[in-house]
């Protein structure tokens, strides 16, 4: 008896702003499994710039060409978004050295969790390995140009939030 699993992986983050780092982490994650989470959490322990509903707009839009890509909110334990929607593989991405040590005590808790899920990492194109979400906010919110980090709609997003906090 054959039975056809579709992996689904969860690619979560607080994505504020999605970069082209996340883009490019999505497109390649979208490549590798079946179906493809990106989990917008509603960003509890952070102050985000952008609400979860402008967050989940602009992944809507920029993962609209990736068909097997879904954008789900989130809030609370990844684990119990991961569970409900039958995801075995739980993506991270890793820019450097710095953010391994973080990720790796987040994937040995996560396996405490939930034993039956793995996590992948996945570096950035090299173009892509230095930008953050906080940096392209702080550049953008001091005037400086962030259109070599994130796509044209992030982009104009962000000259509209600026522009309306002055």
């Amino acid at each position: 008896m054959t039975s056809v699993t579709v992996l689904t992986a969860v690619y979560p983050g607080t994505f504020d702003p999605l970069t082209l780092g996340h883009e490019d982490l999505m497109r390649r994650a979208s490549r590798l499994f079946e179906r493809l989470i990106v989990a917008v959490a509603a960003g509890h322990h952070k102050r985000t710039m952008f609400s979860i509903e402008e967050r989940l707009d602009m992944a809507q839009q920029l993962a609209a060409k990736y068909p097997n890509v879904e954008v789900i909110p989130f809030r609370g334990l990844l684990r119990d978004f991961v569970l409900e929607h039958g995801g075995k593989v739980v993506v991270r991405g890793l820019r450097a050295v710095s953010d391994f040590e973080y990720e790796f005590q987040m994937a040995g808790m996560n396996r405490s969790l939930m034993p039956d899920v793995e996590t992948v990492f996945l570096t950035p194109s090299d173009q892509y390995q230095f930008i953050s979400s906080t940096f392209v906010r702080e550049i953008a919110t001091l005037g400086g140009d962030v259109s070599k980090f994130v796509s044209p709609l992030v982009l104009d997003r962000l000259r509209e939030r600026i522009k309306k906090a002055e």
